[in-house]
């Protein structure tokens, strides 16, 4: 007759298959978890140190595309689809007030070439041309250029009429120029009949650092008048840029501006402009996340070996509890509580070890990347970022895993009759 539910709580009030199962984790009389044991556990514990790794390193570097974009080319892009003026729509922007809208600026766009003493055959950039005090799409700048307190540009030419130009740190290391040198700008104009190429010289103002290897080395920032009376009026690229504050709602206010500014005009968000980029890193990271959970299904069946020997070795305690009265449901609990809790040790251990080297890698930025590497990869290093979504479906799918592998074995133990027991001890 089965023991009263009662009898089989501890006088701590524990449950008896949880003291059980607790007596077999510490390896009392068969010192299980000195050997199969350990193993099963430094097993989960990689695979789920792996995917935590792997999750942090595709959230990470996710995060930081993400925030350098928004950086880049501001929240917002906006330009005209009939032949208008941006400062019509600038005014507009302004005088609506948007709530969340931090910034509205003018921004040209136009191609050339940069030369300078050491490198006379010049090479080819990308001219940004900004309105005074816009802020600059940057991570860290050089120079005498930027206010400290307002973190804003002013590229105006100097009293004598000399532009001045703000340019990557790395083509800075090419041109082999340092602030206030002179260096031979070319902007094409591609307005007139046939291509044109207009020359003027500027002066270094500084650099700055983006984090993108490929604006790094290819971009150069101009007043943007300076920039229009070079390259023309009717050639380029030329569009609003809005920054949104933040905490604000995305969706929200790219709907004000488009009531704002009416059918005219062509409002785009940074998600749109990337939208194929980050649709397959979202599909590399879950194609990762799979991946590597199959280390975590694969280091199960250590676990679930681990349960058959344990089975095994306690034949003669399965036996005994069979006799006194214990119900199969909770001998099956016994043992599939011994898994779960290997498999749990596993799993925060997993966890809290790729949490804390996603961190060391972070701080001292360990993973950079050469010039040559980081035009690929967009950026100079990448840091682990671990997320709390990430670290949920870690732990849920690793757990579940767990128990799938640990039921099996734990269900042929609950099965077993108290004579079958004794008698194969």
């Amino acid at each position: 007759r089965p023991l009263p539910r009662e009898s089989q709580r501890l006088v701590s009030g524990l449950p008896l298959p949880w003291l059980i199962a607790g007596r077999y984790l510490r390896g009392e009389r068969s010192h299980i978890l000195s050997s199969t044991g350990v193993a099963a556990l430094a097993a989960t514990t990689l695979g789920v140190l792996a995917m935590t790794i792997a999750m942090a390193l595709m959230s990470g570097y996710t995060e930081t595309l993400q925030r350098k974009l928004i950086g880049l080319q501001g929240d917002l892009v906006v330009s005209p689809l009939v032949s208008g003026s941006l400062g019509d729509g600038q005014h507009r922007l302004r005088r609506a007030s948007i709530p969340g809208v931090e910034f509205v600026g003018q921004v040209a766009y136009g191609e050339g070439s940069i030369s300078s003493p050491a490198l006379r055959a010049g090479t080819s950039v990308v001219f940004r041309g900004v309105e005074p005090g816009s802020k600059p799409p940057i991570a860290r700048t050089s120079g005498a250029i930027a206010d400290p307190k307002t973190a804003k540009l002013d590229l105006t030419p100097d009293d004598r009429g000399v532009a001045r130009v703000l340019v990557g740190q790395e083509l800075m290391r090419r041109l082999q120029v340092q602030a206030g040198d002179t260096v031979r700008l070319v902007v094409l104009d591609l307005g007139a009949e046939r291509p044109r190429f207009r020359y003027r010289s500027a002066r270094i103002a500084g650099a700055f650092t983006t984090g993108f290897a490929e604006f790094d080395a290819s971009w150069a920032l101009l007043d943007r008048d300076v920039l229009l009376a070079a390259r023309g009026t009717a050639s380029g690229i030329d569009v609003l840029e809005v920054k949104i504050g933040d905490g604000a709602d995305r969706e929200e206010v790219a709907a004000s501006v488009e009531d704002a500014l009416g059918e005219d005009w062509h409002v785009q968000r940074w998600e749109q402009l990337n939208r194929d980029l980050f649709a397959a890193l979202a599909l590399q990271e879950a194609l990762l996340f799979f991946v590597l959970g199959l280390i975590v299904v694969v280091s199960t069946f250590n676990t679930a070996s681990t349960l058959v020997i344990l089975v095994r070795e306690r034949l003669a305690d399965i036996g005994v509890l069979t006799t006194l009265g214990l119900e199969p449901r909770r001998l099956f609990l016994v043992f599939l509580t011994y898994g779960l809790g290997l498999g749990a040790l596993g799993i925060a251990l997993g966890v809290t070890l790729g949490t804390a080297i996603s961190w060391v890698v972070t701080r001292y930025e360990l993973v950079r990347f050469d010039p040559e590497v980081a035009a690929v990869y967009f950026i100079d290093s990448v840091p682990f970022i671990t997320q709390g979504q990430d670290v949920a479906a870690i732990v849920a799918f690793s757990f579940t895993v767990t128990v799938i592998a640990c039921s099996i074995p734990a269900a042929r133990a609950a099965k077993l009759l108290p004579a079958q027991a004794l008698r194969g001890s």
